[in-house]
């Protein structure tokens, strides 16, 4: 196939693809904005269950982030997995920023004051 002709296909076959592909809404991109380092989220579990995104020590919190099951569920997280335990390390932090969204850093208040994360989030207001 010569170039002119495949560029004439390329032409006549991309431009319809392009006009249906889906736009990032602003507000998806504001929230990709502010989303939490993984940095953070890694210190919190660090700090709540030694860093073991599997955590399951009979205390009725569960997961690298010590998530309650009622809050798991309140946040959305049964798309992911029973329990945060079950769930992978993103999962469970795709569901600690929605709780994050719903609580603020209060949600793990003794390891967000360790942090500084209590005082960093007063400063912002």
């Amino acid at each position: 196939m010569g170039t002119r002709l495949l560029n004439r296909v390329l032409a006549v076959t991309a431009a319809p693809l392009l006009s249906v592909l889906p736009l990032v809404p602003e507000a998806a991109a504001a929230q990709a904005a502010r989303r939490t380092p993984d940095q953070i989220w890694d210190g919190i579990a660090r700090c709540e269950s030694g860093g073991d995104w599997h955590a399951d020590t009979g205390n009725g919190f569960y997961g690298g982030l010590q998530i309650w099951p009622p809050t798991w569920e309140e946040a959305d997280g049964l798309r992911f997995a029973a329990r945060p335990d079950l769930a992978t390390r993103r999962e469970q932090i795709t569901v600690g920023e929605e709780i994050l969204s719903q609580q603020g850093w209060a949600a793990w208040s003794g390891c967000a004051e360790t942090l500084g994360l209590l005082r960093a989030s007063a400063r912002s207001r």
